[in-house]
Protein backbone atom coordinates (compact mmCIF):
# COMPACT_ATOMS: atom_id res chain seq x y z
CA UNK A 1 0.00 0.00 0.00
CA UNK A 2 1.54 3.52 -0.80
CA UNK A 3 2.02 5.75 1.77
CA UNK A 4 0.87 9.33 2.01
CA UNK A 5 2.55 11.76 0.20
CA UNK A 6 1.09 15.45 0.80
CA UNK A 7 1.83 17.96 -1.17
CA UNK A 8 -0.43 20.39 -0.56
CA UNK A 9 1.30 22.27 1.66
CA UNK A 10 4.58 22.76 4.05
CA UNK A 11 1.15 23.77 6.57
CA UNK A 12 0.67 20.11 6.74
CA UNK A 13 4.24 19.26 8.45
CA UNK A 14 4.24 17.06 11.89
CA UNK A 15 6.00 18.04 15.21
CA UNK A 16 9.46 16.18 15.15
CA UNK A 17 10.26 14.14 18.04
CA UNK A 18 12.94 16.74 18.91
CA UNK A 19 10.36 19.37 18.74
CA UNK A 20 7.02 17.17 20.73
CA UNK A 21 9.98 16.75 23.99
CA UNK A 22 10.78 20.34 23.73
CA UNK A 23 7.21 21.12 24.15
CA UNK A 24 6.85 18.84 27.50
CA UNK A 25 9.43 20.46 28.73
CA UNK A 26 9.16 24.10 28.21
CA UNK A 27 8.53 26.08 31.02
CA UNK A 28 5.44 28.03 31.10
CA UNK A 29 3.73 31.37 32.31
CA UNK A 30 0.58 33.57 31.08
CA UNK A 31 1.55 35.35 28.19
CA UNK A 32 -1.73 37.41 28.18
CA UNK A 33 0.42 39.07 31.61
CA UNK A 34 3.42 38.68 29.42
CA UNK A 35 5.07 36.43 32.50
CA UNK A 36 5.67 32.92 30.06
CA UNK A 37 9.08 32.59 29.68
CA UNK A 38 9.14 30.32 26.48
CA UNK A 39 7.01 33.01 24.64
CA UNK A 40 9.52 35.79 25.99
CA UNK A 41 12.66 33.70 24.75
CA UNK A 42 10.89 33.18 21.36
CA UNK A 43 9.97 36.31 21.14
CA UNK A 44 13.64 37.86 22.20
CA UNK A 45 15.16 34.96 19.72
CA UNK A 46 13.09 35.87 16.68
CA UNK A 47 13.46 40.16 17.05
CA UNK A 48 17.29 39.58 17.82
CA UNK A 49 17.70 36.94 14.85
CA UNK A 50 16.40 39.76 12.23
CA UNK A 51 17.54 42.84 13.68
CA UNK A 52 14.53 44.31 15.26
CA UNK A 53 13.85 45.75 19.02
CA UNK A 54 11.03 43.39 19.81
CA UNK A 55 8.62 40.40 18.42
CA UNK A 56 4.94 39.64 19.44
CA UNK A 57 3.91 35.76 18.74
CA UNK A 58 0.82 35.17 17.52
CA UNK A 59 -1.35 32.49 16.78
CA UNK A 60 -1.81 32.57 12.69
CA UNK A 61 0.10 34.41 10.23
CA UNK A 62 -3.28 35.78 9.05
CA UNK A 63 -3.44 37.46 12.45
CA UNK A 64 0.41 38.41 11.99
CA UNK A 65 0.06 40.65 9.35
CA UNK A 66 -3.35 41.87 10.09
CA UNK A 67 -2.09 43.28 13.53
CA UNK A 68 1.49 44.69 11.60
CA UNK A 69 -1.01 46.28 8.79
CA UNK A 70 -3.12 47.88 11.39
CA UNK A 71 -0.61 48.95 13.58
CA UNK A 72 1.03 50.91 10.95
CA UNK A 73 -2.57 52.32 9.31
CA UNK A 74 -5.40 53.87 10.68
CA UNK A 75 -9.05 54.37 9.76
CA UNK A 76 -9.28 55.71 5.88
CA UNK A 77 -5.72 55.00 5.55
CA UNK A 78 -4.41 52.49 2.57
CA UNK A 79 -2.30 49.94 2.18
CA UNK A 80 -0.15 49.42 -1.08
CA UNK A 81 -0.39 45.45 -2.17
CA UNK A 82 0.51 42.91 -5.15
CA UNK A 83 -2.97 41.31 -6.27
CA UNK A 84 -2.15 38.12 -5.52
CA UNK A 85 -0.58 38.79 -2.04
CA UNK A 86 -1.72 36.99 0.97
CA UNK A 87 -2.58 40.13 2.44
CA UNK A 88 -4.69 40.88 -0.06
CA UNK A 89 -6.01 37.93 -1.40
CA UNK A 90 -5.83 35.40 0.98
CA UNK A 91 -6.75 36.88 4.58
CA UNK A 92 -10.67 37.34 4.14
CA UNK A 93 -10.18 41.20 3.41
CA UNK A 94 -9.24 41.78 7.18
CA UNK A 95 -7.88 45.25 7.30
CA UNK A 96 -10.48 46.56 5.36
CA UNK A 97 -12.93 44.32 7.59
CA UNK A 98 -11.79 44.88 10.60
CA UNK A 99 -9.78 48.29 10.76
CA UNK A 100 -10.94 50.26 7.79
CA UNK A 101 -7.42 50.28 5.56
CA UNK A 102 -7.86 50.52 2.36
CA UNK A 103 -5.53 47.84 -0.44
CA UNK A 104 -4.93 49.47 -2.90
CA UNK A 105 -3.91 46.51 -5.26
CA UNK A 106 -1.24 46.15 -7.71
CA UNK A 107 -0.08 44.25 -10.79
CA UNK A 108 2.73 41.71 -10.18
CA UNK A 109 5.62 41.22 -13.08
CA UNK A 110 6.10 37.69 -13.72
CA UNK A 111 8.75 37.29 -11.86
CA UNK A 112 6.24 38.17 -8.39
CA UNK A 113 8.10 42.00 -8.01
CA UNK A 114 5.77 44.85 -8.14
CA UNK A 115 7.51 47.16 -10.68
CA UNK A 116 8.73 50.44 -8.97
CA UNK A 117 6.99 52.75 -11.20
CA UNK A 118 3.66 51.13 -10.47
CA UNK A 119 3.95 51.49 -6.70
CA UNK A 120 5.06 55.15 -7.29
CA UNK A 121 2.15 55.45 -9.18
CA UNK A 122 0.18 54.37 -6.72
CA UNK A 123 1.08 56.73 -4.01
CA UNK A 124 -1.99 58.86 -3.38
CA UNK A 125 -1.21 62.43 -3.18
CA UNK A 126 -2.79 64.37 0.18
CA UNK A 127 -6.07 64.89 -0.98
CA UNK A 128 -9.22 64.58 0.60
CA UNK A 129 -11.21 62.90 -1.79
CA UNK A 130 -8.56 59.99 -1.59
CA UNK A 131 -7.20 57.20 1.17
CA UNK A 132 -4.32 58.27 2.63
CA UNK A 133 -1.16 55.95 1.29
CA UNK A 134 0.45 54.86 4.34
CA UNK A 135 1.72 51.24 3.85
CA UNK A 136 3.54 49.45 1.29
CA UNK A 137 3.47 45.33 1.83
CA UNK A 138 5.26 43.23 -0.39
CA UNK A 139 5.51 39.04 0.32
CA UNK A 140 9.06 36.50 0.01
CA UNK A 141 8.46 34.18 -0.97
CA UNK A 142 5.62 35.05 -3.32
CA UNK A 143 4.52 31.29 -4.87
CA UNK A 144 7.97 30.05 -4.55
CA UNK A 145 9.62 32.60 -6.60
CA UNK A 146 12.47 34.39 -4.23
CA UNK A 147 12.40 38.15 -4.22
CA UNK A 148 15.89 39.77 -4.88
CA UNK A 149 17.39 41.50 -2.06
CA UNK A 150 18.51 44.74 -4.74
CA UNK A 151 14.96 44.63 -5.43
CA UNK A 152 13.62 44.99 -1.92
CA UNK A 153 16.15 47.34 -1.29
CA UNK A 154 14.88 49.71 -4.93
CA UNK A 155 11.31 49.01 -3.36
CA UNK A 156 11.21 49.83 -0.08
CA UNK A 157 13.19 53.19 -0.81
CA UNK A 158 10.62 54.33 -3.04
CA UNK A 159 8.11 53.75 0.03
CA UNK A 160 10.44 56.18 2.07
CA UNK A 161 10.76 58.55 0.06
CA UNK A 162 6.83 59.09 0.01
CA UNK A 163 6.78 58.94 4.00
CA UNK A 164 5.39 54.82 3.59
CA UNK A 165 6.54 52.89 5.85
CA UNK A 166 7.16 49.08 4.68
CA UNK A 167 5.72 45.66 6.14
CA UNK A 168 7.11 42.20 4.98
CA UNK A 169 4.54 39.11 4.71
CA UNK A 170 7.57 36.49 5.32
CA UNK A 171 5.85 33.76 5.66
CA UNK A 172 8.52 31.87 3.89
CA UNK A 173 11.06 34.24 4.89
CA UNK A 174 13.60 31.63 5.79
CA UNK A 175 13.10 29.61 2.22
CA UNK A 176 14.29 33.44 0.57
CA UNK A 177 17.16 33.71 2.96
CA UNK A 178 18.19 29.90 2.13
CA UNK A 179 18.14 30.35 -1.52
CA UNK A 180 19.83 33.64 -1.16
CA UNK A 181 22.32 32.54 0.59
CA UNK A 182 22.89 29.71 -1.82
CA UNK A 183 23.29 32.20 -4.11
CA UNK A 184 25.33 34.36 -2.56
CA UNK A 185 27.51 31.68 -0.77
CA UNK A 186 26.22 32.50 2.88
CA UNK A 187 24.71 31.91 5.59
CA UNK A 188 21.20 31.58 5.66
CA UNK A 189 20.20 33.42 8.65
CA UNK A 190 22.54 36.43 7.47
CA UNK A 191 20.01 36.75 4.83
CA UNK A 192 17.03 36.70 6.81
CA UNK A 193 18.45 39.34 8.53
CA UNK A 194 19.28 41.36 5.34
CA UNK A 195 16.10 40.91 3.72
CA UNK A 196 14.25 41.67 7.13
CA UNK A 197 16.04 44.95 7.18
CA UNK A 198 14.82 46.60 4.48
CA UNK A 199 11.15 46.67 6.20
CA UNK A 200 9.92 48.73 9.07
CA UNK A 201 7.81 45.55 10.29
CA UNK A 202 7.80 41.40 9.04
CA UNK A 203 5.55 38.74 9.87
CA UNK A 204 7.51 34.88 10.24
CA UNK A 205 5.42 32.01 10.14
CA UNK A 206 6.90 28.96 11.77
CA UNK A 207 4.13 26.47 10.82
CA UNK A 208 4.77 26.17 7.27
CA UNK A 209 8.78 25.08 6.30
CA UNK A 210 9.94 25.52 9.51
CA UNK A 211 7.84 22.65 10.86
CA UNK A 212 6.29 24.08 13.89
CA UNK A 213 2.29 23.24 14.75
CA UNK A 214 1.17 26.60 15.28
CA UNK A 215 2.75 30.35 14.92
CA UNK A 216 3.88 33.39 13.45
CA UNK A 217 5.85 36.61 15.08
CA UNK A 218 5.54 40.25 14.05
CA UNK A 219 8.68 41.95 14.30
CA UNK A 220 8.94 45.92 14.60
CA UNK A 221 10.23 48.53 16.84
CA UNK A 222 9.18 48.48 20.30
CA UNK A 223 6.64 51.14 19.50
CA UNK A 224 4.98 49.12 16.60
CA UNK A 225 4.64 45.94 18.76
CA UNK A 226 3.47 47.94 21.99
CA UNK A 227 0.42 48.95 19.54
CA UNK A 228 0.46 45.20 17.51
CA UNK A 229 -0.28 43.32 21.28
CA UNK A 230 -3.15 45.69 21.83
CA UNK A 231 -4.57 44.75 18.26
CA UNK A 232 -3.97 41.16 19.18
CA UNK A 233 -6.04 41.16 22.42
CA UNK A 234 -9.02 43.10 20.33
CA UNK A 235 -8.66 39.88 17.57
CA UNK A 236 -8.54 37.10 19.94
CA UNK A 237 -4.41 36.46 19.94
CA UNK A 238 -4.11 36.52 23.47
CA UNK A 239 -3.26 33.17 24.51
CA UNK A 240 -2.58 31.80 28.03
CA UNK A 241 -0.11 29.16 28.55
CA UNK A 242 1.60 29.56 25.27
CA UNK A 243 5.06 28.45 25.52
CA UNK A 244 4.07 24.98 24.57
CA UNK A 245 3.51 26.44 20.90
CA UNK A 246 6.50 29.10 21.50
CA UNK A 247 9.01 26.19 22.59
CA UNK A 248 8.25 24.23 18.88
CA UNK A 249 8.60 27.56 16.81
CA UNK A 250 12.16 28.21 18.72
CA UNK A 251 12.96 24.60 18.40
CA UNK A 252 12.59 25.24 14.42
CA UNK A 253 14.36 27.92 14.23
CA UNK A 254 17.58 26.25 16.31
CA UNK A 255 17.61 23.21 14.08
CA UNK A 256 15.22 23.68 11.14
CA UNK A 257 16.41 26.62 8.92
CA UNK A 258 19.42 25.15 7.40
CA UNK A 259 17.45 21.61 6.33
CA UNK A 260 14.89 24.05 4.00
CA UNK A 261 17.24 23.62 1.41
CA UNK A 262 16.23 19.78 1.38
CA UNK A 263 12.79 20.57 0.24
CA UNK A 264 14.82 22.82 -2.73
CA UNK A 265 16.48 19.85 -3.71
CA UNK A 266 13.57 17.61 -3.84
CA UNK A 267 11.19 20.35 -5.32
CA UNK A 268 14.61 20.57 -8.26
CA UNK A 269 14.51 17.09 -8.58
CA UNK A 270 10.37 16.93 -8.90
CA UNK A 271 10.52 19.51 -11.33
CA UNK A 272 13.64 17.71 -13.89
CA UNK A 273 11.25 14.34 -13.85
CA UNK A 274 8.22 16.01 -14.78
CA UNK A 275 9.31 19.16 -16.84
CA UNK A 276 9.33 17.16 -20.49
CA UNK A 277 5.88 15.49 -20.11
CA UNK A 278 3.79 16.21 -22.87
CA UNK A 279 0.58 18.81 -21.74
CA UNK A 280 2.26 20.08 -19.03
CA UNK A 281 3.73 23.35 -18.86
CA UNK A 282 6.17 24.03 -15.47
CA UNK A 283 8.10 26.98 -14.19
CA UNK A 284 11.32 26.23 -12.69
CA UNK A 285 10.65 26.45 -9.07
CA UNK A 286 13.24 28.51 -6.95
CA UNK A 287 12.22 27.45 -3.51
CA UNK A 288 9.51 24.80 -2.15
CA UNK A 289 6.63 25.48 -4.02
CA UNK A 290 6.09 24.17 -8.33
CA UNK A 291 2.95 24.89 -10.22
CA UNK A 292 1.96 22.57 -13.24
CA UNK A 293 -0.26 23.93 -15.82
CA UNK A 294 -2.75 21.00 -16.92
CA UNK A 295 -2.75 22.30 -20.94
CA UNK A 296 -4.55 20.68 -24.18
CA UNK A 297 -5.98 17.23 -23.68
CA UNK A 298 -4.28 16.81 -20.32
CA UNK A 299 -6.79 20.34 -19.22
CA UNK A 300 -9.15 17.85 -20.15
CA UNK A 301 -8.46 14.91 -17.94
CA UNK A 302 -7.97 17.55 -15.32
CA UNK A 303 -10.34 15.63 -12.29
CA UNK A 304 -9.34 12.64 -13.92
CA UNK A 305 -5.28 13.46 -12.84
CA UNK A 306 -6.27 14.62 -9.56
CA UNK A 307 -8.53 11.50 -8.57
CA UNK A 308 -5.86 9.16 -9.49
CA UNK A 309 -2.89 10.59 -7.82
CA UNK A 310 -4.79 10.25 -4.76
CA UNK A 311 -5.50 6.61 -5.46
CA UNK A 312 -1.86 6.12 -5.48
CA UNK A 313 -1.74 8.31 -2.31
CA UNK A 314 -0.67 11.68 -3.47
CA UNK A 315 -2.29 14.40 -2.65
CA UNK A 316 -1.97 18.20 -4.27
CA UNK A 317 -4.04 21.55 -4.46
CA UNK A 318 -5.72 22.85 -7.39
CA UNK A 319 -7.17 21.07 -10.91
CA UNK A 320 -6.34 22.79 -13.97
CA UNK A 321 -3.21 24.54 -12.19
CA UNK A 322 -1.77 22.67 -9.66
CA UNK A 323 -0.01 23.46 -6.58
CA UNK A 324 2.95 20.90 -4.80
CA UNK A 325 5.22 21.73 -2.11
CA UNK A 326 8.16 19.82 -0.31
CA UNK A 327 8.37 20.03 3.20
CA UNK A 328 9.58 18.69 6.40
CA UNK A 329 7.41 15.55 6.01
CA UNK A 330 8.08 14.91 2.42
CA UNK A 331 11.46 12.34 1.19
CA UNK A 332 13.07 11.26 -1.90
CA UNK A 333 10.95 7.96 -1.43
CA UNK A 334 7.71 10.58 -1.68
CA UNK A 335 9.16 12.14 -4.89
CA UNK A 336 9.59 9.42 -6.57
CA UNK A 337 6.34 8.15 -5.27
CA UNK A 338 4.56 11.25 -6.86
CA UNK A 339 6.53 11.00 -10.23
CA UNK A 340 5.80 7.68 -10.78
CA UNK A 341 2.10 8.17 -10.33
CA UNK A 342 1.67 11.21 -12.57
CA UNK A 343 4.29 9.12 -15.29
CA UNK A 344 1.37 6.60 -14.77
CA UNK A 345 -1.49 8.65 -15.90
CA UNK A 346 -0.06 10.11 -18.83
CA UNK A 347 1.13 6.96 -20.06
CA UNK A 348 -2.00 5.22 -20.14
Amino acid sequence: MNKIVDLRSDTTTRPTAGMRAAMMSAPLGDDVFGDDPSVNALQEKIADMLGFEAALFMPTGTQSNLCGILAHCQRGDEYLVGHNAHTYLWEAGGAAVLGSVQPQPIAHQPDGTLALKDIEAAIKIDDPHFARSRLLTLENTLGGKRMPINYLQQATDVARTHGLATHLDGARLFNAAVAQAEAQKTNPREEARRIAQCFDSVSVCFSKGLGAPVGSALCGSKELIYRARRLRKMAGGGMRQAGVLASAASYALDHHIDRLADDHALMRELYAQLKDIPGLAIEAPQTNILFIDLQDEARERAQALVDHLKSRGVMVIGLYRLRMVTHLDVDAEGIRQAVAAIREFFSA
